[in-house]
């Protein structure tokens, strides 16, 4: 099975679904959302095989394929994928199939085309495997360009108030960061010998001042796109405006994209340059983190808070990746995989209250747990995660992170930690605002506030429910696959961890 081409076929095969569906008649909903379903867990279903098939502890990059594209410019379709780009290829797969299940109905309620909306989330699952699976620089920007192609759509056709404004700040920005990213992808293939294959490129010698500013037009195109302070301000927008399923797919895969960047190209491509920027990193990591905790409490929109939620959340990974030990990188890689399961879990059940009260405003609810007790229980559960409540998954990510920055770069540990307390305050009190208290007795008069899950959300909920669970007490299948890309990525930089302490090293602890 390691010969079978799992990378172009996974990439190839979302984009024939969508397709199928887009061309299926419009007044055949049902049959494309069945159909959409199919092909998601089709993908999920290679997926597991790849995970299986993938061999721990062998060569960096495994399903090495590679197809002759542009051979004047060195371009190529080189798919390859390590540790670390494997648990995003599994969260990819596995998110898509149950938002399309928890979006079964939202594009009938905008009034569009069923079968477009459901086509653009195949589209947008195959330019999210392509990102994560290219290995071939330009191939890379190719997709990292295009994945915005469909969600501006999602947002913009089918989003909730001041969608347009929303989808138009969203691809701009994005659209800016592409641009710095594609003068550096320039400049890369110029001083690397005219070719994008990022083997090749990673045993190139470049000279310190090249070197900064390649690495700078790359960060700042992945500084937009994660987002951190101060590029952050298009989330809140795009999240706020964006259907539940696809504001779940934007803050829970899409912004990988940037931190995933910074590890596989940032760090590899420029060592010494990221070592140089390293301090100005970690001081905005820690500014985000404190900062949209803080915005987050002053919310009184759902899907605009839980977005900010994810702005101060990135600010951890990004002090993960720049604290430069293993215990951190591994943090800051599995907290990419666990909040896109917690926040993904966010998203849909805000999603879900959403739809039933049918306004985004905190105001507007008040003891909605006396009317659907089930939908408020899951949502508290999605809130602890969120907070990184011990047991569930992200605490295990937070834990790594913190205390392996906390090994070499005592202050910025401390610092960051005061989210936690900040995380706990934001979450908790939305909880108590919509959920607990004295029943809003307008709801009483809202059918929809009547309804608790039912069966096809219940189906949504509990695979979520149940990985958050599993990997908050026994994250070690994934971090097995996680080390040996985060230790090399920390070769490729030339930093090594402090010396263990007489109680051990973190991953043993961890493990």
């Amino acid at each position: 099975m390691s010969d079978f081409p799992f990378l172009s076929v996974l990439t190839v095969a979302p984009l024939v679904g969508a397709l199928v569906v887009a061309f299926l008649p419009r007044s055949r909903p049902e049959l494309a959302k069945q159909v959409a379903l199919g092909w998601s867990l089709l993908v999920l279903v290679l997926s597991v095989v790849m995970w299986v098939t993938f061999e721990v502890g062998g060569d960096r990059f495994q399903f090495r394929e590679s197809y002759t594209w542009i051979p004047n410019w060195g371009v190529s379709f080189t798919f390859a994928t390590d540790g670390i780009a494997l648990v995003m290829l599994m969260l990819i797969a596995v998110l898509v199939p149950l938002v399309i299940l928890a979006s079964w109905h939202d594009a009938e309620s905008s009034k569009r085309s069923v079968p477009v909306y459901f086509a653009l989330l195949l589209v947008l699952e195959c330019t999210m495997i392509g990102v994560f699976a290219a290995a071939d620089v330009f191939l890379f920007y190719v997709f990292f360009e295009v994945m915005l192609v469909p969600m501006y759509f999602l947002i913009g056709s089918y989003g909730g108030h001041q969608r347009q404004y929303a989808a138009v700040k969203f691809f701009l920005y994005s659209l800016v960061g592409g641009l710095f990213m594609l003068a550096a992808v320039i400049g890369l293939w110029v001083v690397g010998g005219k070719t994008f294959d990022w083997q090749a490129l990673s045993q190139v010698d470049i000279s310190t001042g090249t070197e900064r500013w390649l690495f700078l037009g790359f960060f700042l195109a992945f500084a937009i796109k994660a987002p951190f302070f101060p590029f952050h301000t298009w989330l809140p927008d795009a999240g706020g405006a964006a259907p539940a399923g696809a504001a779940a797919l934007l803050v829970g895969v899409l912004d990988k994209v940037g931190t995933f960047g910074i590890l596989r190209y940032c760090l590899p491509l420029f060592p010494d340059a990221a070592k140089w920027f390293a301090p100005w990193a970690l001081a905005l990591g820690v500014i985000g983190i404190i900062y949209a905790a803080l915005l987050a409490v002053g919310q009184n929109d759902l899907k605009r808070l839980v977005s900010y939620t994810s702005i101060a959340h990135f600010g951890f990974i990004g002090v993960g990746i720049f604290a430069f030990t293993t215990q951190a990188g591994t943090g800051a890689v599995l907290y990419m995989l666990n909040h896109g399961l917690a926040t993904g879990l966010l998203f849909l059940v805000v999603g879900m209250l959403i739809a039933r009260r049918g306004s985004a405003l905190i105001s507007d609810f008040g003891g909605a747990g006396k009317l659907v007790p089930i939908l408020a229980g899951v949502l508290f559960f999605a809130g602890l995660a969120s907070l990184a409540l011990p047991g569930t998954a992200p605490f295990v990510s937070e834990f790594l992170v913190l205390i392996g920055t906390f090994t070499v770069n005592k202050p910025v540990a401390v610092i960051a930690t005061l989210g936690i307390i900040l995380a706990a305050a934001y979450v908790l009190w939305m909880v108590q605002r919509t959920t607990q208290g004295t029943l809003n007795p307008a709801l009483t008069q809202i059918d929809g506030m009547k309804r608790d899950l039912n069966l096809r959300e219940k189906f949504v909920v509990a695979p979520l429910i149940a990985l958050i669970v599993l990997l908050g007490f026994y994250p070690k299948p994934v971090t097995d696959v996680i080390n040996p890309a985060v230790q090399a990525t920390m070769q490729d930089v030339g930093r090594t961890d402090p010396a263990p302490t007489s109680g051990g090293t973190v991953q043993e602890a961890a493990k």
